[in-house]
């Protein structure tokens, strides 16, 4: 599989929202080419490294055709709806089109411009999404549609720009493509048999693996409250 990169977006940490809460979710392209290290591109940043950026969270990947089904179900008259213009609305580093969550695998390996990636995980959203989108559901939405994007870790650093190919090296579990993960997670949440394969799968990032054991042993899904629904003062 071969796609060609559109654009290779970064962005600074900055307020948002009416409180002012801290976020670097706000990417623009650049022109130039850039260098991608252990953690992301140079001169992205993240914030509240807790849950944003690292090494299994270097690069988040986003399909731009997406936007066009997002202006179709958008709320008419509400605001936002000028973010599905162009890309980095959702904070995506990468943006491309022809591929998605159903053509992407986890451990799938990559080569974009002399980089090497990885896919690690797909994206869980969180509330600075409602922020975002001035829209208190958002990052539900875009949990239950399960159009996510996925992140990459970089096995190999180099250089990339908007025009590289996309090019697939490896496929180690073409029976799990990022959508089949997603519909596990937030789906067929008691799955026991894909939840066994899912706490196993050795490309998917550990703490992941560790949500699968976690289910498996107490029966119960995690809550999901605080990451998706916005602080009272957020």
């Amino acid at each position: 599989m071969q796609t060609i990169l559109d654009a290779v977006l970064v962005g600074q940490v900055a307020p948002l929202g009416a409180h002012g809460k801290r976020s670097a979710i706000h990417k623009t392209p650049v022109r130039e080419r850039v260098r991608v290290g252990e953690t992301g591109i140079e001169g992205d940043e993240q914030c509240e490294r807790k849950h944003h950026g690292g090494p299994e969270k270097a690069l988040h990947h986003y399909s731009f055709d997406h936007y066009a089904t997002w202006r179709e179900e958008w709320i008419v008259g509400a605001s936002g709806l000028e973010r599905f213009q162009t890309p980095g609305a959702f904070g995506e580093n990468l943006s491309t089109r022809g591929i998605d969550e159903n053509d992407v695998c986890v451990g799938d390996v990559f080569r974009i411009g002399t980089a090497i990636v990885q896919v690690s995980q797909a994206r869980q959203p969180c509330w600075k999404l409602n922020l975002r989108f001035s829209r208190d559901d958002m990052s539900r939405r875009v949990q239950e549609t399960r159009r996510t994007g996925w992140y990459y870790r970089v096995l190999e650093p180099g250089e990339i720009g908007a025009g590289d190919a996309v090019e697939r090296l490896a496929r180690p579990h073409p029976e799990w493509t990022v959508a089949r993960l997603l519909r596990v997670l937030y789906v067929d949440r008691n799955d026991r048999a894909s939840l066994e394969q899912m706490a196993t799968l050795d490309t998917l990032t550990a703490s992941w693996r560790n949500t699968a054991a976690k289910r498996l042993a107490s029966g119960e899904v995690e809550s999901w409250s605080s990451r998706l629904d916005t602080p009272a003062n957020g």
